[in-house]
């Protein structure tokens, strides 16, 4: 089992709404009575069933309800389970699915609400991510603003697949208000699924879907970059939480090396995507898609040329974590006090603000 160093911060774990009838009470009279009246059930169902072993692992599954849905349990598995120090509540849920931009807002108010009263108040171990309607970045502001007072909010929750590249000055709000109130932003592996999955197509299997979110990670950090959302927002950070992370050094090759060439393309882009990578993305841990040997897993990590990058996550409790293997062996002291410690509380600037 994974022991953690003293002050490890945990950058992705993921509380479960129980169900919907959590978030009625949060919800402004008119957006409850619009759920009850329209029957709006279960947004979990979308992106993880019940039943469906993706969405836990076997060995952190209950007898009955869904998983990591109270405190208690989130507390005795991924938080005294490891002794993490700060745990990042990262929930996903329907938000960004709805085609209505007004109902999204109010779900993501109601969802932020929760998370602020049922899990945030109860436990000073946990912060949180702000989850926005980001099918409106006027809206995706608003609610940005609504939580920006609160230290214990610490990044603003996106998804990699959504209606446009994340790099497009339609987003530029939600990357600005994110860099006025030093949140992060955090995209995390996922899509609203009103395009394909995939570049050329809808697949047919869930195989084909994960296996492509690494895709959509790098088209995701192409455009950010390409587009200058970096130099337009110089101390904005940006973590890619369930990306892998062996892609990385291949794909910035391949960029960088099209930037020498495509330069007048782009003026904007004054650095070469490697060092704005280096100075302004970080990945998290888990799931990881390395080797299981320690020494083809460290060549990796100095592939990356940087021992900055890696932020320690467990992704509890998805299927996709290493569940109490959460840090791979072989990884030097240095490198593992980096990626558990210094490297998180280097990204996360809120939590100089609450945490010693």
């Amino acid at each position: 089992m994974t022991r953690l160093l003293p002050g490890t911060i945990d950058c992705d774990i993921h509380p479960s709404v129980p169900s919907i009838q959590a978030l009625l009470p949060y919800l402004d009279d008119h957006w409850r009575e619009a759920a009850i009246t329209r029957g709006i059930d279960e947004l979990n169902t979308i992106s993880y069933p019940l039943n469906s072993p993706l969405t836990c692992r076997p060995d952190w599954r209950p007898a009955s309800g869904r998983p990591a849905a109270d405190l208690a349990t989130v507390r005795r598995e991924a938080l005294d389970g490891f002794g993490t120090s700060i745990a990042i509540c990262n929930p996903l849920y329907g938000i960004q699915l709805f085609f209505s931009e007004d109902m999204a807002a109010a779900f993501a108010r109601a969802l932020n609400s929760w998370m602020a009263a049922e899990w945030l108040a109860h436990d000073p171990r946990l912060r949180a991510s702000i989850v926005v309607p980001a099918q409106n970045a006027d809206l995706a502001v608003a609610e940005i603003e609504r939580w920006a007072d609160d230290p214990r909010f610490v990044q603003v929750l996106m998804l990699v697949s959504g209606d446009k590249p994340l790099g497009k000055r339609d987003n530029w709000p939600i990357y600005a208000a994110a860099a006025r109130h030093k949140l992060a932003i955090g995209i995390h592996a996922g899509s609203n699924y009103h395009n394909p999955p995939t570049p050329v197509g809808w697949s047919s299997t869930y195989t084909e879907d994960y296996v492509n979110q690494a895709q959509a990670f790098q088209s995701a950090l192409t455009s950010l970059i390409c587009e200058g959302v970096f130099n337009k927002f110089p101390d904005l950070k940006v973590v890619l939480l369930e990306s892998g992370f062996t892609w990385l050094p291949a794909h910035l090759w391949r960029l960088t090396k099209f930037w020498r060439g495509l330069r007048m393309e782009i003026p904007w882009v004054d650095r070469a995507p490697s060092d704005i990578v280096r100075s302004n993305v970080r990945l998290s841990l888990q799931p990881i898609d390395g080797p299981p040997d320690a020494a083809s897993l460290n060549r990796l990590f100095e592939h990356m040329q940087s021992d900055e990058l890696l932020l320690f996550s467990t992704d509890y409790p998805h299927w996709q974590f290493d569940g109490t293997d959460a840090m791979p062996d072989g990884i030097s002291d240095r490198l593992a006090r980096r990626i558990m410690v210094d490297n998180p509380r280097a990204t996360y600037a809120r939590l100089a603000e609450t945490v010693a």
